[in-house]
């Protein structure tokens, strides 16, 4: 759990870099401005230390350069209200890429899940991403600020707190069971084994 969370973070760390600066000044460009700087200095450090870029992280480089344009362009709170709404789209869509959990999974969920489980558990993600874009547009267009700070800061980081905690303890009790299935099987050959011998 503490690796996905980790590098979860990782790969958005630019887009929270964004929204802190932007709840604690309240200006765009300054927000805009460091969180493309930090994400390009990330990838950059990435990229120099040897390790490969995964598509998720060019996805969030990409992702803050051109909202975080587009917001000191326009510098309009309408637009600021409709971006994560912009961003999810864009998450949920390297989410449909068949296989991208897998890299999120320590060693032991990777060698005691079913193959089938992280993929359509991804698509479960790309679909709840799209969720809550929509759900922010309808309160973006049609309700006032404070609430659409209410459901970017609590409701749609609720949701995918407990859509991660629910991941989390349907993955362990998945591995819990094949790791108790794997040692009875081996259990049973070691007893046919000593059976057979004597």
């Amino acid at each position: 759990m503490r690796q996905a969370l980790s590098q979860l973070v990782s790969d958005f760390l630019s887009a929270l870099f964004f929204l802190f600066v932007y709840l604690a000044t309240g200006n765009i460009i300054a927000a805009a401005a460091i969180a493309i700087a930090a994400a390009v200095i990330q990838l950059g450090y990435v990229k120099f230390s040897g390790r490969h870029i995964e598509p998720m992280q060019w996805m969030s480089l990409g992702l803050v350069i051109v909202l975080g344009g587009a917001s000191i362009l326009t510098q309009s709170p309408r637009f600021v209200m409709l971006k994560p709404s912009i961003a999810h789209f864009a998450v949920a869509a390297v989410m449909l890429r068949r296989g991208w959990m897998t890299r999120y999974l320590p060693e032991i969920a990777r060698q005691n899940l079913p193959e089938n489980v992280p993929v359509i558990a991804g698509y479960a993600w790309a679909a709840l991403l799209v969720g809550i874009g929509l759900a922010n547009i309808a309160i973006a267009l049609y309700a006032d600020f404070a609430t659409w700070a209410w459901f970017v800061s609590v409701g749609a980081v609720g949701a995918k707190i407990a859509a991660f905690l629910f991941q989390y303890a349907v993955f362990r009790i998945l591995v819990r069971r094949n790791l108790i299935r794997t040692r009875a099987a081996a259990s049973e050959g070691v007893a046919a084994a000593g059976g057979v011998s004597s």
